[in-house]
């Protein structure tokens, strides 16, 4: 559209550039002193020479200002153009500032998420980390205990083990006593 509004445009401009030349050719041939000397004798061809004159000076301001006019609106079509295309580029701007903004506040918005959950996931480490430390601890008074009921249960072992290398030996001595006692009882 705007290569044949250019092309038109052109044709326009050179149509009134020709009619601008003619009225310049016109006014020249109209206003040469041979032709107002020739005609001061004949007041009736004196006032068609200054009639040409006049309608040829008439299409020289016509044409000059048809010209000047349609250079103006051509510049104006520009400027009109150049605004339409930069406030379009101005709404495409606004357009990507607005979804870089609302992805920004989003990405923030996923950052705090992830920070608290950062945050919950720290004292979620915190707390994992103390059970560890409660139950190593556990373990080891779990372990300690077996240690000492082992130890406990091997000296209850040897506790019995005395007591019954000492029953048995009563039981002997007992024995001797007795057959000692019953021969005293034989001899006596």
């Amino acid at each position: 559209v705007g290569n044949q509004a250019q092309y038109y445009f052109l044709v326009l401009l050179a149509i009134l550039v020709l009619f601008f030349l003619d009225a310049i050719r016109e006014m020249r041939k109209y206003s040469s002193p041979e032709t107002t000397e020739a005609t001061h004798a004949h007041l009736d061809a004196e006032m068609q020479v200054n009639m040409k004159l006049f309608r040829a000076q008439r299409n020289f301001y016509i044409s000059g200002f048809a010209l000047f006019l349609s250079l103006v609106i051509r510049r104006l079509v520009i400027l009109i153009s150049q605004q339409a295309t930069l406030l379009a580029q101005s709404e495409a701007a606004m357009r990507q500032a607005q979804s870089a903004t609302t992805t920004a506040q989003s990405l923030l918005a996923q950052n705090q998420a992830s920070m608290a959950q950062n945050d919950t996931n720290e004292a979620h480490d915190k707390e994992v980390t103390e059970l560890k430390d409660k139950l190593s601890k556990a373990e080891k008074a779990i372990e300690k205990e077996r240690k000492d009921k082992e130890a406990l249960k091997s000296q209850a072992e040897s506790v019995n083990k005395e007591y019954d290398r000492l029953n048995e030996e009563y039981r002997k001595l007992q024995a001797r006593l007795d057959a000692a006692g019953g021969e005293l009882k034989k001899d006596a």
